[in-house]
């Protein structure tokens, strides 16, 4: 029986095998991975540069923002220097750290779609009362606990996961180190500590979900009774672009951790990764700016600010 750290390495799984095609990958994935730096980096850049952006709403939106670059930045450009350089490899810290920043990354952004979720709510369903319960104060201590319950959320998965002895080798069936492929490694029965873990993890994250059910429910009630095809209009625009990207988010992240043994096979489980640890870092910026008209003026005076020092 030889325990995980008797590894020096990891060897991961590759997109492909001929050159040719590992150029693409990599050109692909940089293609990403600069879009999804350009779209988060100008959304924090303008919230934090535009003080009419300083508002709760805005202020979660760049929390959001850090944690996808943050996301995107553990897997991808691993994956973009494997490909360039014709290597599998990734050293056993390399994936141990792989591993704690993913899942802390995910698990904080859980709980800060969660955290937004309640703002949308208190903005429609509390409108009288949103300065009072979203105040500054209150806005930094709920983004510091949804910070904090992805770090030791992340700190337990990752501890637990490598103290685990691994008796299956070392190569893992992912383009980066995955918790559940990291599992298929260990030795028989010794898993199910990581396993109770999870369903532990599930039960919070299924509580969050249910919260955030609950909350869209009583919005669309209280929309509803809005007279107004204006205050509709308002309402659906403040909603739609979170409701849009927690769904992105909850959907591929479910199939891929709940999809029965039988659909698994490592060109679907490389498809489901990719969809949900860098489609949606990549697209979040694009759901919150295509509609919203104050993010794309403070984007828009953002440029006319670099052209006028250029010149």
């Amino acid at each position: 029986m030889s325990n995980s750290s008797s590894f020096n390495e990891f060897l991961l799984l590759a997109f492909t095998d001929t050159q040719e095609l590992q150029l693409l990958h990599f050109s692909l994935f940089l293609g990403i991975y600069l879009a999804a730096l350009l779209g988060n980096g100008l959304i924090i850049t303008a919230v934090a540069c535009d003080h009419r952006l300083h508002t709760p709403m805005y202020f979660f939106l760049l929390n959001l923002s850090l944690l996808d670059l943050g996301t995107i930045s553990t897997t991808v450009p691993k994956s973009m220097a494997n490909s360039l350089w014709d290597t599998r490899a990734i050293s056993y810290l390399g994936c141990v750290a792989q591993v704690f920043f993913f899942f802390f990354s995910c698990s904080a952004e859980y709980c800060l779609l969660t955290v937004m979720a309640y703002d949308r709510f208190v903005a429609i369903c509390k409108p009288l009362h949103y300065g009072t319960i979203m105040g500054s104060r209150a806005c930094v201590k709920m983004a510091a606990a949804a910070w904090a319950s992805g770090f030791l959320n992340a700190l337990l998965h990752t501890g637990n996961t490598f103290s685990i002895p691994l008796c299956q080798g070392n190569t893992v069936d992912q383009f980066f180190c995955e918790i559940p492929q990291i599992l298929k490694l260990s030795c028989a029965d010794s898993y199910l500590r990581e396993v109770g873990i999870l369903v532990v993890t599930a039960c919070l994250f299924f509580g969050c979900f249910i919260f955030i059910v609950v909350s869209y429910v009583q919005i669309f009630t209280v929309v509803l009774r809005i007279p107004s095809e204006q205050g509709w209009h308002n309402a659906f625009s403040m909603c739609l672009p979170h409701l849009a990207v927690v769904s992105l988010f909850v959907s591929t992240g479910m199939f891929a951790y709940l999809k029965p043994p039988s659909l698994s096979s490592p060109a679907l489980d490389l498809v489901v990764a990719v969809l949900y640890s860098v489609v949606p870092p990549t697209l979040n910026p694009l759901i919150y700016s295509m509609r919203n008209k104050e993010i794309q003026e403070a984007v828009r005076k953002l440029f006319q600010l670099v052209l006028v020092q250029q010149q």
